[in-house]
């Protein structure tokens, strides 16, 4: 945590320096109010007899001393408050942009529940740790220390009670950390399962309603609710002996120092205003263990969030591009793969692409067909290095992908993947995302080759038509159609279309290949497709199997020599005419 404190509070440093500066200040005016009272009652009353003005200026230097330590705290609660938010906010930022860095092979081992989480609760923990670090953490010892030494000033025989107990607390609150850090990460993990149930459930809301599920999923949150219980009761019945164990010893030396220190006020050996004086010192003493006992709960309990933090920070990429040239750009869009071989884990016992041996002129069109599960995504997401080869080596514009900045790589490879993304925000502000500085008529320029502008124009408020979150307004054909614009107003050198016309029409897939036959040019096109239509005019077609390239060639040669292809596209053919 406290590593984490050192690098996140940069641009905060003067509020985190001040909040501590100020706590020092109320906790050394806090300690001379008890002076003064012993001074009232030996001074004031005893030796003087009563004399009131002295009681009165003595009262009145209390009175002051007491807005001095109000506004001290006040400033040390405002600058600390002002410190903890910039930390938080620095060290979630950070945590995003290391996630932007990830690749797929990192972003895979974090589900968006635990991310989300991470962000949020477990932030707002850190937050509370934090504040109670800077305010109770730094006013708790040095009000400690100070008090300490009054009451070692004033009777020595009455501090050893101190230096036996103090001991015995610092070993107790350590044997409960020991115990409780492990039960809130095991109480965090249930967190994120119950986040990961939640999620999970509103974004198939209408697959439950539509299969009549609801009491299925009830019944499922309950039990990761109950989970997630269970795991919080486990951890908090170990803290929870923190404050009953803290004080038992406290108000066992209280009672041990009232009764010695009493009957030395009895004997003559300890005047009355010192005795005051001392019980309020060991008051002081006693609150200022209270907040250590505290705080120490509130570490406990974020030190799960500190870890969990730390495992983004620390996450190393699996693909990084920190030696490459960053001025090497793609300038044409071959592509070429040297005995490639793949596997998404490093533990996997077969590879998911095997010997792949291919090489794509700059401006090719290829298609690539093949059942489910023969890799055809697999083996395109290696070009603009989505995810790297394991065995053997991908050439673009006649580099290893890996001489490339990521930048420069991928923008210039265009991708329509098979799960279409949209975000919340305008038609054109979507189409945007391939390109920024896109006029207006650009936009509608994709558009008309993706065969999108016609819907949008039947839109309200057309293309300021807000899509909402993930693009919830339009059809899955329509989502497909967008997404394909906006690919196309990236203007890339090699554009890869996953699947991307599955949802569309036969009419409206066709009229959208020959419009991009049109528009693509001189761009490598890539298009995977499950209909012989989509690809039949491309210059090659890859069969694929098994993660194999089985046999490649034009529509007339496959259907000729390649009994799959022949078979897949006369079931097709005489489906359409049926």
């Amino acid at each position: 945590m406290f590593t984490l404190l050192k690098k996140f509070t940069k641009d905060g440093w003067w509020a985190a320096l001040l909040g501590p500066l100020f706590t020092v200040a109320e906790v050394i005016v806090d300690a001379l109010i008890p002076l003064i009272m012993s001074d009232i009652i030996d001074e004031g009353i005893y030796a003087l007899g009563g004399d009131m003005n002295y009681i009165f200026t003595k009262g009145v230097q209390m009175v002051l001393l007491a807005l001095a330590g109000a506004f001290f705290g006040a400033a040390s609660g405002l600058f600390s408050s002002i410190a903890s938010t910039r930390f938080i906010r620095n060290i979630r930022t950070a945590m995003f942009s290391k996630i932007q860095e990830y690749s797929f092979e990192n972003i895979e081992k974090y589900p968006v529940p635990t991310v989300v989480m991470r962000l949020t609760t477990d932030m707002r923990m850190l937050r509370m740790a934090y504040v109670s670090i800077v305010r109770m953490l730094i006013r708790a010892p040095f009000n400690l220390m100070i008090s300490a030494y009054f009451v070692f000033t004033l009777n020595k025989k009455l501090a050893g009670i101190f230096a036996i107990a103090i001991p015995i607390l610092g070993i107790g609150l350590i044997m409960i950390y020991i115990k409780a850090h492990p039960r809130f990460r095991q109480m965090m993990l249930k967190f994120d399962a119950m986040d990961a149930d939640l999620e999970e459930n509103i974004d198939g809301i209408r697959v439950v309603k539509t299969f009549v599920r609801e009491s299925y999923e009830n019944e499922k949150f309950v039990n990761s609710s109950s989970s997630v219980t269970k795991a919080q009761r486990h951890a908090e019945n170990v803290v929870i002996i923190n404050r009953p164990f803290f004080e038992f010893v406290m108000y066992s030396c209280m009672i041990a120092v009232s009764w010695i220190g009493g009957n030395d006020v009895i004997a003559g050996t300890m005047s009355t205003g010192n005795f005051m004086a001392y019980l309020s010192y060991i008051r002081a003493i006693l609150f200022s263990l209270l907040m250590i006992s505290n705080v120490f709960l509130q570490v406990v309990m974020a030190q799960a969030s500190v870890d969990r933090a730390n495992e983004i920070l620390n996450e190393e990429p699996s693909i990084t591009d920190k030696d490459c040239d960053p001025d090497l750009k793609v300038e044409e869009g071959s592509i070429e793969f040297r005995n490639v071989s793949f596997k998404y884990s490093a533990d996997a016992e077969k590879d998911v692409l095997s010997d792949v041996d291919l090489k794509i002129k700059s401006g090719e069109v290829i298609g690539i067909l093949g059942p489910t599960g023969s890799s055809k995504t697999t083996l395109v997401q290696l070009i603009p290095r989505l995810y790297d080869a394991t065995k053997g080596d991908v050439y673009v514009g006649g580099h290893n992908v890996k001489e490339y900045k990521l930048n420069n790589l991928r923008d210039a490879v265009a991708m329509v993947l098979q799960k279409n993304t949209l975000f919340s925000g305008t038609i054109e502000e979507n189409m945007k995302w391939g390109k920024p500085d896109a006029t207006h008529e650009e936009i509608v320029e994709a558009c008309k080759y993706a065969q999108a502008d016609d819907f949008i124009m039947q839109m309200p408020k057309q293309y300021e038509t807000d899509l909402g979150q993930g693009g919830v307004n339009v059809s899955g054909g329509q989502k497909q159609r967008l997404c394909i614009a906006r690919a196309l107003l990236k203007q890339p050198k090699i554009i890869i279309l996953d699947d991307s016309t599955s949802a569309v029409d036969t009419d409206t897939d066709h009229r959208i290949q020959l419009a991009l036959k049109e528009k693509l040019g001189n761009m490598t096109t890539i298009i995977i497709a499950q209909r012989v239509n989509s690809v039949k005019e491309a210059d090659r077609i890859i069969i694929m199997n098994d993660g194999k390239i089985e046999d490649i060639g034009n529509h007339e040669e496959l259907l000729k020599r390649n009994e799959v292809y022949r078979d897949l596209y006369n079931t097709q053919m005489e489906g359409a005419l049926e």
